[in-house]
């Protein structure tokens, strides 16, 4: 009986340790499902930040942002220069509270160029 009974600590003990790491992994934001970098251009990133308090309200690590509502539809877009290739802005994205705040940072510096379209490093404010 005395064998099964210390098994059965191990085993809780075992539990609590790993819940500890899950919770302290979560406690610095690691976010696996996070992306480093975004592209947008000037429409998104102005509707990124008018909705930014509603973002950052988020409580979980994890922040969905959905840009998705913002895309102007029937406006025929100017043809890419034949020796690049156009990238798409992403307007569905998950990103930590951390990168959440370096992208409204980044967004508001002044001089930024955001059309055509901008990549966004997201791990580059510390």
């Amino acid at each position: 009986m005395k064998k099964s009974l210390f098994s059965w600590r191990g085993t809780v003990a075992g539990l609590a340790g790993g819940l500890l790491l899950i919770a302290n992994a979560s406690a610095q934001d690691i976010c696996g499902l996070c992306v480093k970098q975004i592209v947008t251009n000037s429409e998104l990133a102005t509707c990124f930040l008018d909705q930014y308090d509603q973002f950052a309200k988020t409580s979980s690590n994890a922040v969905v942002v959905d840009l998705s509502s913002c895309a102007s539809r029937g406006i025929v877009e100017a043809l890419p220069s034949p020796n690049k290739t156009p990238v798409e802005p992403d307007v569905q994205f998950i990103v930590s509270h951390q990168q959440l705040q370096c992208l409204k940072k980044q967004l508001e510096a002044p001089g930024i160029v955001l059309d055509p379209s901008a990549t966004i490093e997201l791990d580059s404010c510390k």
